[in-house]
């Protein structure tokens, strides 16, 4: 129970959970114990709501509505203004945008707290011996939190390469691009995989001439190497620049721009998104290029700095992530970690589940842990890319003997009748016993068709299950189906609704 004043001498306030962070992880441990009847109190040094509804999910996939509608030249209303008007609307889009985060901010987080009954506490908080939490409040002055049990739950913040000059010279990263008050002329990308291609066909599409660069040799290097093709082909078609096998060896601002030092280039896309010069008679590696901006996506890296955790006993990795167990335990018995500090994959729902198994075990006496094995991934660039279970290449790292089939979308009805075949299905299976692995779609709207694929690979299903299965007639998840139908038949002489 929260503790009360005696006779106005300060005594520490006492808690069933304490709870480090405001966003979705934080969030679902907090409903999930106040519907125990347990006294909550959620602690958050900067703005309620987390990275998802902030500056993560929800804003960035508004403007890419904006901009797929842009592209699409139509007159799509975004939130009541015209996104066919051009760049030059930028500002209200971002208005637009703005107001959209505050009003589920309020509704998701600030409000539902209220009528929830736990309190958020504006201020720092680090524990100390006991375990405590001393909360450093923004006017001065500070509170001492006692609970049975605590959550650290601070998320990630955007992770910065050690490339020469780049403080100096000034960066975007994920979450400020997401607060710029212009469009930028010309950007450089650093970063191919989720982050940095969703940001770069947003403001190619939005108007600014961009260029991507990534360190490996493939975009989006952890998925299947048709994402890759798929993708290079989709960008350089809207103007796109990427350089792969690439790095940024150093940035410095001239003028209104910077210039960037890159490493040995393969360079997919017309080289006309950003000006890229080499000193005649120097290698390629010493290439430079210019732009307006840059915006670095080199992925996340949690949150778990100034939280005196080694006062407490709890350990973390040596990428700052909080080291836990399966049950999401940390080394001190009465701290748990949930969400992305703690290194697991960072997904919003990831975060929300690990916060209300979090409570199942700390209160609920359970031994629960969570199976990643059909955890979905989605990437939103237009098509999108979505894709669970294993790859062709990581079956194979395990040892697993497997065969794939690819469905190009030109035998998919849907996509034909969409006047769209860009991309594919494509699926793994376990060449013994057929049972389906993996499965990757990039098509339009992959996101919403990839369920069926997660409910597949929980349910253990073969690939002559998938392929004898209803699947409604046109529509994208429909090419699921097809693609199974391609271990045993030839898709290209069926008829267009055979089955």
């Amino acid at each position: 129970m929260k503790g009360r004043n005696v006779e106005g001498a300060r005594r520490p306030e006492s808690y069933d959970l304490a709870v480090i962070g405001s966003g979705a992880a934080a969030f679902a441990a907090a409903i999930a114990a106040t519907r125990l009847g347990l006294a909550v109190v959620m602690v958050e040094r900067g703005v309620v709501g987390g990275t998802c509804v902030n500056v993560g999910c929800v804003p960035s996939k508004a403007l890419l509505a904006a901009a797929e509608s842009r592209h699409q030249a139509t007159e799509h209303r975004f939130a009541g203004i015209s996104t066919h008007a051009g760049p030059t609307r930028f500002g209200e889009l971002l208005a637009a945008k703005d107001a959209l985060v505050q009003q589920m901010r309020t509704d998701k987080y600030v409000d539902l707290a209220a009528e929830q009954g736990w309190e958020i506490v504006a201020g720092t908080g680090r524990f100390t011996k006991g375990p405590a939490l001393e909360v450093s409040l923004p006017g001065g002055g500070s509170r001492r939190i006692e609970a049975a049990q605590y959550l650290v739950a601070t998320g990630a913040s955007p992770r910065v390469p050690p490339v020469e000059g780049l403080e100096e010279s000034g960066y975007l990263t994920s979450t400020t691009a997401m607060e710029l008050d212009h469009l930028p002329e010309s950007l450089l990308v650093i970063g191919g995989s989720y982050i940095g291609l969703e940001q770069a066909q947003l403001f190619s599409r939005l108007g600014t001439k961009v260029t991507i660069v990534e360190s490996m040799e493939r975009l989006a290097a952890a998925e299947e190497p048709e994402v890759d093709q798929t993708l290079r082909q989709v960008l350089a078609d809207e103007g796109v620049t990427v350089l792969t096998g690439t790095t940024v060896t150093k940035v410095e601002r001239s003028g209104s721009g910077l210039v960037a030092t890159l490493g040995t280039a393969k360079e997919s896309g017309p080289l006309r998104t950003a000006q890229a010069s080499r000193t005649p008679g120097t290698p390629e590696a010493s290439r430079t290029l210019t732009a307006s901006e840059v915006l670095v996506a080199t992925g996340l890296r949690p949150s778990s700095e100034g939280l005196g955790l080694d006062a407490v006993g709890v350990e973390t990795g040596g990428r700052g992530e909080v080291v836990v167990d399966d049950q999401l335990r940390t080394a001190n018995g009465r701290i748990w970690g949930a969400g992305d500090v703690t290194g697991h994959p960072q997904f919003v729902y990831v975060a929300a589940a690990q916060g209300a198994l979090v409570v199942d075990n700390a209160f609920g006496g359970m031994s629960r842990a969570l199976d990643y094995s059909n955890l979905p991934r989605v990437m939103f660039t237009s098509p999108n890319v979505a894709a669970v279970g294993l790859t062709d290449a990581q079956a194979q790292a395990e040892g697993i003997d497997c065969e794939c089939r690819v469905l190009a979308l030109e035998h998919l009805p849907r996509a034909i009748v969409n006047r769209d075949e860009r991309g594919f299905v494509k699926v793994v299976a376990e060449r013994a016993t057929g049972r389906v692995l993996g499965v990757t779609v990039v098509a339009h709207n992959a996101g919403e068709s990839i369920l069926s694929a997660v409910y597949a690979i929980r349910a253990e299903m073969t690939v002559e299950d998938l392929a004898s299965t209803w699947a409604p007639y046109l529509t994208m998840a429909e090419g699921i189906k097809l693609a199974a139908q391609t271990f045993t038949r030839d898709v290209a002489k069926l008829s267009c609704c055979a089955a």
